[in-house]
């Protein structure tokens, strides 16, 4: 078996489901999508799981790894490993742009009838993967996995991860299922509906409720990660909830909005109270310290609503560019055997 790269590019080709005779007879090809940064040690066990369960499948299999710019040996753990199950498909970036970034070079990337993204740190379990193809093969079109218990996780992530779901379905039109990441099957017309949006600044998740299809759900216990710490910070996940949110609803605007004529109505009142009260009672000692908090208080206001509509102009801003979201340096192939 061979390791062979190809020519470098902006975007890997996009693979389309053709239909012919030959399909009716040829097993079906399942692509797994699995981004990785600095993920060296975690991929051999990640191999060997898959070894096992794709074992005696009726089923080809290929699993697509994109190696989102790591600084240690993931790239030559890929490219060097030999597999007897599947073939490997090695999508090396030019930099690290991102978990999104890298999901989406994998999404473009794969080619099976059904596709299924999954993290290297074995926290989605390879063994789930037979019972989304058992619902894939009864018509389900998107078999979505459920986090029935994350006790894995600190009690920190859990709270942001609960009042962020919620946060956002209150927001967007566009309902994201509670305790559900990007491990899910997905069919072909499915990834095809996804590939073909145009929009480079992507929130996964989001996109996946979006695009709709007939949906099942399969419930799971998240295990610890096989090896290695979590490359999600609490920076980086406030800010992905932040792109999360600005990219499906707009109702952060409104609520800036609702406040200001809120504000502005209290103000009016304030305003005439004061002039009674003035009328009545004559002038009294100007009260400094209230003239001071109400001013710090107004002006924190007008720095949020500019901060809300100063994110919404720079997603603007960075989607006119027209920018790819990721540059492929190269492609690697081996074949199983």
């Amino acid at each position: 078996m061979t390791c062979r790269q190809e020519n470098a590019g902006v975007y890997a080709p996009v693979h389309r489901h053709m239909k012919d005779a030959s399909e009716c007879t040829r097993p079906k090809l399942i692509s797994l999508v699995m981004p990785a940064y600095n993920e060296q040690g975690t991929l051999r066990v990640a191999f060997d799981r898959l070894e096992d369960v794709f074992a005696g499948s009726p089923y080809e299999w290929e699993l697509v790894l994109v190696n989102d710019g790591s600084s240690d040996d993931t790239l030559l753990e890929a490219t060097t490993y030999r597999s007897r199950a599947f073939r490997m498909v090695v999508v090396d970036l030019s930099r690290h742009f991102g978990k999104e970034a890298a999901l989406s070079a994998g999404l473009r990337s794969a080619s099976g009838d059904a596709v299924i993204p999954m993290d290297a740190d074995l926290q989605d379990p390879p063994e789930l993967v037979l019972e989304m193809i058992s619902r894939w093969a009864k018509g389900a079109e998107v078999v979505i996995a459920r986090r029935s218990d994350r006790g894995s996780d600190l009690w920190t992530k859990r709270f942001s991860a609960a009042l962020f779901y919620r946060a956002f379905n209150m927001m967007s039109d566009v309902a994201i299922p509670e305790n559900v990441g990007d491990f899910r099957l997905m069919d072909r017309s499915v990834v095809d509906a996804i590939n073909g949006l145009p929009e480079n600044r992507r929130f996964m998740k989001g996109l996946f409720a979006w695009a709709g299809f007939r949906t099942e759900e399969i419930d799971y216990v998240r295990p610890s990660r096989a090896s290695g710490a979590t490359k999600f910070n609490t920076f980086r996940l406030v800010n992905l909830a932040i792109e999360g949110v600005t990219s499906f609803s707009t109702a952060p605007l409104r609520l800036v909005t609702y406040l200001g004529v809120s504000v502005a109505i209290a103000a009016m009142a304030y305003g005439c109270y004061i002039a009674l009260r003035t009328l009545i009672y004559g002038v009294e000692l100007p009260g400094y310290a209230s003239i001071v908090s109400l001013l710090a208080f107004l002006s924190g206001l007008q720095l949020l609503g500019l901060g809300i509509v100063g994110e919404y102009v720079g997603r603007s801003y960075m989607e006119s560019k027209s920018r790819p979201p990721y540059v492929i340096r190269g492609i690697f192939r081996s074949d199983a055997g």
